[in-house]
């Protein structure tokens, strides 16, 4: 936020989230201009240890741009995107480790996806299971399929 005093802005509004967890609050500069703030409950960091051995913190926004940039403008709102990235830091940190695998967060993802919006999960599942070809493609309709049918049973 290049240029913004938080320390001078007013709070114009406030409000929770439906899980409790964040505070969106929109806020106004004494010069006009307006923003929005997140509030959450900070919690311990957690490590991510890529396929290669690499550990790096785990980053909101790089799982963010990494859902963005596979599956491309399928959500209805930024809102669910950051429900999603919610819902996936919330089962990571519910595991109790301080230490999670790569793999298991897009594992997290693909559920969230799944409950949501099925192009959104193929096009994730795309890039996360390195597809090389159509069959790849073929193979996890066939299984979102037969999900779906043991869903209605």
């Amino acid at each position: 936020m290049k240029g913004i005093k938080i320390g001078n802005s007013r709070v114009l509004e406030s409000r929770e989230s439906a899980d409790g967890i964040t505070i969106r609050r929109r806020r106004e500069t004494p010069d006009g201009k307006r923003f929005t703030t997140y509030e959450r409950i900070e919690r311990p960091n957690l490590a991510v240890i890529k396929s290669s051995g690499a550990r790096e913190l785990f980053e909101r926004a790089k799982l963010a741009n990494s859902i963005r940039r596979s599956v491309g403008k399928f959500f209805k709102s930024e809102v669910e995107l950051e429900e999603i990235i919610d819902a996936v830091e919330d089962r990571a940190h519910s595991l109790g480790e301080s230490e999670i695998e790569s793999r298991l967060i897009g594992e997290f993802v693909l559920d969230e996806l799944a409950k949501r919006n099925e192009v959104a999960y193929v096009r994730f599942a795309s890039v996360f299971q390195k597809f090389k070809t159509l069959d790849d493609f073929v193979k996890i309709l066939e299984q979102r399929r037969q999900k779906g049918q043991e869903s209605c049973e």
